[in-house]
């Protein structure tokens, strides 16, 4: 795959993320799930803008600059660090009522787990300019895919935040 066939392909997986965030904030969702859907959604727009610059720039230049992609998304660290307070919060006792819809939540996270495939095979099969470009990308989507894992597992009621248990049976 060429480098401007790769920006192309992360357009239309970056779409396709967009949209399912879009879908579900015109969902029936509680405002926690807009919050957290809002955010995703901004993020992958900021995507969309970005890789079609780089596209733009290749197609006219023949070469890449160096640019880095920001993300308003922290990263695994800091996610992890707020799962934490988090929890001893509501250590009184756990929600009733789900105001986000899992099912939006479960598209969420397939379609970043897909993205996220994609973007660890560019970095693993372009060239130095691609792997540059297609690195960053990896990262966040990291985060993204924690976000949404840890929204799931909230709501299902697992015992589990981020793969680990928080309870044992018995």
């Amino acid at each position: 795959m060429t480098l401007e066939e790769a920006i192309k392909t992360a357009l239309e997986y970056e779409g396709k993320v967009h949209r399912v965030y879009l879908e579900a904030l015109n969902a029936d969702i509680g405002e926690e799930g807009k919050r957290v859907f809002r955010a995703l959604c901004d993020e992958e727009k900021r995507h969309l803008e970005y890789l079609r610059s780089r596209l733009d720039e290749w197609q006219n230049r023949g070469e890449l600059r160096e640019e880095f992609l920001e993300t308003a998304i922290p990263g695994r660290r800091a996610i992890d660090e707020g799962v934490s307070r988090l929890r001893k919060r509501l250590s009184g006792g756990r929600k009733t009522k789900h105001d986000i819809d899992l099912e939006m939540l479960q598209r969420a996270l397939q379609v970043e787990e897909e993205t996220s495939n994609f973007y660890q095979e560019m970095v693993r099969t372009l060239d130095e300019t691609g792997r540059l470009l297609f690195q960053r990308f990896v990262e966040i989507e990291e985060g993204h895919k924690a976000i949404v894992q840890a929204e799931i597992d909230y709501l299902r009621g697992t015992g589990f935040w981020f793969d680990i248990q928080e309870f044992k049976m018995g």
